[in-house]
């Protein structure tokens, strides 16, 4: 049987031995595979799922959707690894990947690699935990599912944020712990790639590069800092950020102090508050626009609802054109992966 590799950050990626999975256009079908994946360890309900995926659609169509989406599912993927026993196990009310089936998932190496690391400290990691730290945040090309704006996968996306974020950050208290500036800067970088306004990483790029002897770098990432947090949240550093930038600017930077211990003093404890208050601000604009989302997906459904309504003959002299299908008559709506 050949190996099934599926990524799902960044842009999601079904191959066998380095050949597309063919027979997964469907967004639809796309979305069952996922949601099956993001909750592997347990099955699925095909209540929740119809629901989930088809809500718009009564019970009876959206059972009869399901149904057809799984037959294609199930299709694309046997065809590409020929299984001696079919990925998805189902039945009349479960659905779920087959436990014994090998597949290779990004996800669940990042998974892994945070729950064996989520009891220690940067500090106090070996060079086993240094090693597969480094391999997991490689594997992140990108937030979970880019492009797509469902709830469930914002939520998801968040999740998985957050723990790339903080294995960053146990990669970059190893480094500094270690006295290795430049890969310290290195995963402060990625760090602030995910999340550009995220104060305490601006901070310990500052400590690390003055570290590096490079306090020219320190002193433009705190104008950096201060662009970012007016540009994403309006509001100005914490004081802790502007006290350690003051005693970069009058040269007056230990390297050698403790920066864990530093995490104790009260203007650390405010920056933390501010970083927090950073996230929900981020959150907060990434529910706002999946709201816009949906109310532009409710009118243009409402639309087509509408001209649904319209006797054939009012359609036609409306329109000039025969009148439309019904709406999400067929769930084979073909379209590209997202990218």
């Amino acid at each position: 049987m050949a190996s099934l590799h599926i990524s799902l950050f960044g842009r999601l990626q079904c191959e066998v031995e380095g050949r597309a999975v063919t027979g997964l256009e469907a967004r639809k079908v796309q979305e069952l595979l996922v949601h099956l994946l993001l909750h592997r360890a347990h099955p699925y309900t095909r209540e929740a799922l119809a629901t989930l995926l088809w809500p718009e659609r009564n019970d009876a169509q959206a059972r009869k959707y399901l149904r057809q989406a799984l037959w294609q599912l199930q299709r694309a993927l046997d065809a590409a690894c020929h299984p001696t026993t079919p990925f998805l196990r189902t039945d009349a009310d479960w659905i779920e990947f087959d436990p014994a089936c090998i597949i290779w998932l990004d996800i669940e190496q990042l998974e892994h690699a945070y729950a064996a690391t989520r009891q220690s400290d940067g500090a106090t990691l070996t060079e086993a935990q240094v090693e597969l730290l480094c391999q997991a945040v490689q594997l992140y090309q990108g937030d979970l599912l880019e492009g797509w704006y469902q709830d469930w996968c914002i939520t998801a996306r968040e999740r998985y944020q957050q723990m790339y974020l903080a294995m960053l950050d146990k990669l970059i208290a190893w480094a500094e712990q270690n006295g290795d500036s430049m890969v310290g800067i290195h995963y402060c970088e990625l760090s602030l790639r995910c999340d550009p306004a995220r104060e305490r990483t601006h901070r310990r790029l500052m400590r690390l590069q003055c570290m590096a002897g490079n306090r020219t770098a320190a002193l433009r990432q705190y104008e950096s800092c201060v662009e970012m947090l007016r540009r994403e949240l309006g509001v100005e550093p914490a004081r802790s950020t502007q006290l350690l930038y003051a005693q970069i600017r009058s040269d007056h930077f230990d390297a050698k102090e403790d920066f864990p211990a530093a995490a104790t003093t009260p203007g650390a404890e405010m920056s933390e508050l501010a970083d927090v208050l950073a996230h929900l601000g981020q959150l907060q604009n990434a529910l706002q626009q999946t709201l816009q989302q949906v109310q532009l997906d409710m009118a243009r459904v409402e639309a087509a609802l509408r001209r649904q309504m319209l006797p054939p003959d009012a359609t036609m002299h409306e329109n000039g054109a025969p009148p439309l299908p019904p709406i999400l008559a067929s769930p084979h709506t073909f379209r590209p992966l997202s990218g």
